[in-house]
């Protein structure tokens, strides 16, 4: 079940506690490293909402799997959502963590949408283009191909959005013909 009101709660915690002992970098490369699992493996999203397997078994499987691969802050995190029964939750404490991090952090999202893939130098000039508009110094910029496009880009950053696509224009042009736009202009 959805809760994120509970996600947001926890997710801030860890971010207090990975803020407090100084490793927040380290935190946030295991909880990515987390989601990576989650989003690649429906059945470790499943062990973790099975309400059949007890809390030790999952705390066991969880340990194995994560045992390597994250540090002591983010291992004590997830014994604790397990003792807390709330590890069906992970899946969205995760996210809610990463948009936590960025706030902290102020890294914008830039969604960058083509219709082709774009070069690295063009990217680069987006970035620096967006930077001096929005007057903010650390963007990621996120990546999407959708050739219905035609051509041009969408870009958005929060709220606002730019679409200088061919299929906007294209859009509009199919709303003028049909209001007769043209056509009361040269009476």
């Amino acid at each position: 079940m959805l809760n994120p009101r509970l996600a947001s709660r926890y997710a801030k915690a860890l971010l207090e506690i990975a803020v407090e002992k100084g490793q927040l970098d380290i935190v946030f490369g295991d909880v990515q490293w987390l989601q990576s699992v989650c989003n690649s493996s429906r059945d470790f999203v499943n062990l973790l909402r099975s309400p059949i397997i007890k809390a030790d078994k999952k705390q066991k499987i969880v340990d194995a799997i994560t045992k390597e691969n994250i540090g002591v802050i983010s291992q004590s995190f997830i014994k604790l959502v397990i003792s807390k029964s709330r590890e069906s939750n992970l899946p969205e404490i995760l996210p809610a963590f990463i948009n936590d991090y960025k706030k902290y952090n102020n890294i914008h999202t830039v969604s960058l949408t083509t219709a082709v893939p774009v070069s690295e130098s063009l990217k680069n000039t987006i970035i620096d283009q967006v930077k001096k508009s929005a007057n903010v110094e650390k963007i990621e910029l996120e990546e999407l191909v959708n050739p219905d496009l035609i051509g041009g880009f969408v870009l958005q950053m929060g709220d606002k959005m730019v679409d200088a696509s061919i299929a906007y224009d294209l859009r509009v042009i199919a709303k003028q013909f049909k209001n007769n736009d043209f056509i009361y202009k040269v009476r």
